[in-house]
């Protein structure tokens, strides 16, 4: 018999969201079912009953921050690399081309 999934049904597995957040706070007990779940996000901190699946205020504790990115990051200057190629240049200042008026009205007409 094959597995059937239904698209927006009931979430398989027991995985707490919780655990990932940031202002989840979690005691265990040696017991599967000794499991004490906090959320600490709002005011007065509340407990949570149930594994949560999804969460408006759901912050990622993995995720790195900003200053730790940028704190990481490389410099990388733009240094044009390749060697100059024969009928290939940069163009460095753009000038506007001029147009004659005979040119101009010849390609209207045709």
């Amino acid at each position: 018999m094959a597995k059937v999934k239904v698209k927006n049904g009931t979430p398989v597995g027991s995985q707490h969201l919780c655990k990932r957040c940031s202002w989840g706070q979690f005691m265990t007990g040696y017991r599967e079912s000794d499991l004490l779940v906090i959320c600490t996000r709002p005011d007065p901190s509340f407990r949570v009953p149930f594994t949560v699946y999804e969460c408006s205020e759901f912050s990622d504790r993995y995720r790195p921050t900003w200053e730790q990115m940028s704190k990481l990051a490389i410099d990388v200057d733009p240094v044009r690399v390749s060697a100059k190629m024969r009928g290939f240049a940069a163009v460095t200042t753009i000038q506007p081309m001029r147009v004659d008026e005979d040119e101009d009205e010849a390609a209207r007409a045709g």
